[in-house]
């Protein structure tokens, strides 16, 4: 049984499908299955995360986010989650759903969701500056560790800078010097002295 009798022979009542197509880009999907997906009312599921974009309008959008890192280990910043609200929100869609699969997706959801609310994108941490590094770093962080390490496993998180600005770990942590460290307090202090 093909694609199409098997949804032919199904009676979804109120159902909805969204079919969601990995490893290819929207615009080199076979037209037979764009056909088959439009006459069924299917809903193409991109990433909007990873500027994929449906291979059709349609009156729901959804979309499943997993981000710009391996797998889902990202953390969208500020800009990136404004990026996928302005996308989301570009289209002639009545119905937009977004479904987070970012390590810390609870939180980036909350996160996107006070922004539509207020216009402003709340803290990421309970405090600002190193403070807000270290709070992140003492997650999950394991040491000894070297410099390297730090920025692969914690690079892609995102600490507070200011209350109003938020960036990646890694941009802090590519700037200590190569060392393997011992524990978070070494790490602290070598981002301490370098930020005088």
């Amino acid at each position: 049984m093909d694609f199409h009798s098997l949804l032919s022979s199904v009676n979804l009542r109120r159902l909805r499908l969204a079919l969601e197509i990995r490893g290819t880009r929207s615009s080199r999907l076979p037209p037979e299955l764009l056909k088959i997906m439009q006459e069924h009312n299917i809903v193409h599921c991109t990433d909007l995360s990873r500027a994929e974009t449906p291979a059709y309008e349609s009156d729901m959008l959804y979309t499943r986010l997993f981000g710009q890192g391996n797998h889902n280990v990202y953390q969208p910043t500020d800009d990136e989650l404004a990026e996928i609200d302005r996308r989301a929100s570009s289209g002639k869609s009545e119905k937009i759903v977004m479904s987070f699969h970012f390590v810390k997706m609870y939180k980036d959801a909350a996160r996107l969701k006070t922004y539509k609310q207020t216009g402003h994108f709340p803290m990421a941490t309970r405090s600002t500056g190193l403070d807000s590094l270290k709070e992140i770093l003492s997650e999950d962080a394991r040491f000894p560790s070297t410099k390297q390490e730090l920025v692969r496993n914690q690079g892609w998180k995102i600490f507070d800078i200011t209350e109003t600005q938020r960036i990646r770990a890694a941009d802090m942590l590519e700037k200590l010097p190569e060392a393997t460290y011992n524990n978070l307090g070494e790490v602290a202090d070598r981002l301490e002295h370098l930020m005088r």
